[in-house]
């Protein structure tokens, strides 16, 4: 995740800036951060994966975030997903979060890696990636928004 190539990153969701989400420093916490990758990431497993969480759910079993600047509140922002690996009932998705500054600038906010858990939803115990899933996974999902 030490070089970023926003190339690599086909799937995109937009985010908007709320104003709630500015801090003291005016600029976007860094805790709303979190927010705005778990956002994109079940946006990710319910528009491309199809994933039916009802059945079978996701946990996050780990995550990183590299912050790079601040979000101000007029920034225009939308968080790229991509798969990184694919284990049997663990996934890796790297996330960057990008957009244009006040001054139309493109830039990088901030980057993320997070390990996710399929799991049965009344056990709660780790289980294999469906296979439908899995596909989807698998595949380079069409250029998004």
């Amino acid at each position: 995740m030490d070089q970023i190539n926003i190339k690599e990153y086909r799937f995109f969701t937009p985010v908007q800036v709320r104003f709630s989400d500015i801090d003291g420093y005016m600029h976007v916490n860094n805790g709303i951060y979190f927010n705005y990758f778990e956002h994109a990431r079940a946006d990710f497993l319910y528009r491309h994966c199809e994933w039916n969480i009802m059945e079978i759910g996701t946990v996050v079993a780990k995550i990183e975030i590299n912050y790079i600047r601040p979000i101000h509140l007029e920034d225009q922002i939308r968080v790229g997903v991509k798969v990184a690996k694919i284990g049997n009932s663990s996934f890796v998705l790297e996330q960057v979060l990008v957009g244009n500054t006040q001054q139309e600038k493109e830039v990088i906010f901030a980057s993320s890696q997070c390990v996710m858990v399929s799991v049965d939803m009344k056990s709660m115990k780790p289980v294999s990636i469906p296979s439908t899933q899995r596909s989807k996974l698998e595949e380079i999902p069409e250029k998004t928004a």
